[in-house]
């Protein structure tokens, strides 16, 4: 017998920004319209902003096709039962349809606004979250953050194509480092619900492999992360004030996921987590800054 109540109540306008993970797509767009300032050339404003919103609505669209999928498990879990599909506040039928939709217009608003390589990075984008990470990897193999978090990644570089119609190893290395921070993210988060990922049968880490290997890939991934932070610098996309920022937000990461690395104590993990989510947002307002002034 599904756990997904499928009596649809009243949705709210609340229930449909919910469906799009408005905290995922903040962070979408927020590191593609740094990726947009960073990339060379002055660009077009109204093409830019059109870009930017091709990506919110698609990051919004990816969101709802995954809670449309993850409705099953999101009954089961604490954290996420109360979410509109599995809370019956909105049919899974509905929350596919726009789904759908969404990423087509976003895929075309793209190619239309910007370019083909644009919108076909975005198009894969969208079908790496939804179909390989969420479909796939998220119910087969530990590994599915780590390999699916590339679709959370891949928003600078979508930006930049947008803007200069190719890709380089800058955007890459954006790429790169939301690719290498995804990890210790997510699984600081996942110490915490592994009783809810066993009770839902979803195989991340900490469930499959216990907390002691989850915490020592914790600082693993966070000793990565903090120099590949300072990359953009080495190449010289950014300057001074980014490299300092990176120097001492690596630091801390790393500070913090000894602490998590070496104590059971859970509120070390919730705060590594919060932690982690300022990193990325000072890391890369950091280059903003910088783009902007130069």
């Amino acid at each position: 017998m599904s756990l997904v109540d499928h009596t649809v109540r009243a949705a709210s306008a609340g229930d449909y920004i919910a469906l799009l993970k408005p905290r995922v797509m903040s962070l979408v767009v927020f590191t593609a319209l740094v990726g947009y300032v960073a990339a060379p050339g002055a660009g077009d404003p109204v093409r830019g902003c059109a870009a930017i919103l091709a990506l919110a609505v698609a990051a919004g669209g990816a969101g709802a096709l995954n809670m449309w999928y993850d409705a099953d498990i999101d009954a089961v879990m604490t954290r996420t039962r109360a979410r509109p599909v599995p809370s019956g506040r909105i049919a899974p039928a509905e929350a596919l349809a726009l789904g759908l939709v969404m990423s087509f217009l976003s895929v075309l608003t793209m190619a239309l606004a910007a370019n083909v390589l644009a919108a076909a990075l975005l198009a894969f984008t969208i079908f790496f979250y939804a179909v390989v990470y969420t479909m796939w990897l998220k119910r087969t193999t530990p590994h599915n953050i780590v390999i699916g978090g590339l679709a959370g990644a891949l928003p600078p570089a979508v930006a930049w194509a947008a803007k200069t119609g190719a890709l380089g190893l800058d955007p890459l290395i954006l790429t790169a480092i939301i690719f290498m921070w995804t990890p210790p993210h997510f699984w600081a988060l996942a110490l915490s619900q592994a009783k809810d990922y066993a009770a839902a049968d979803v195989p991340m880490l900490p469930v499959t492999h216990g907390e002691k290997a989850t915490r020592s890939q914790i600082l693993i991934y966070a000793l990565l992360l903090a120099p590949l932070g300072l990359a953009p610098s080495v190449t010289g996309l950014a300057g001074p004030l980014y490299a300092a920022v990176a120097a001492v937000l690596g630091a801390a990461f790393v500070l913090f996921a000894a602490r998590v690395r070496f104590s059971a104590d859970l509120r070390h993990a919730r705060a590594l987590f919060a932690f982690s989510i300022f990193y990325l947002f000072a890391l890369f307002a950091a280059l903003f800054a910088e783009s902007l002034l130069r």
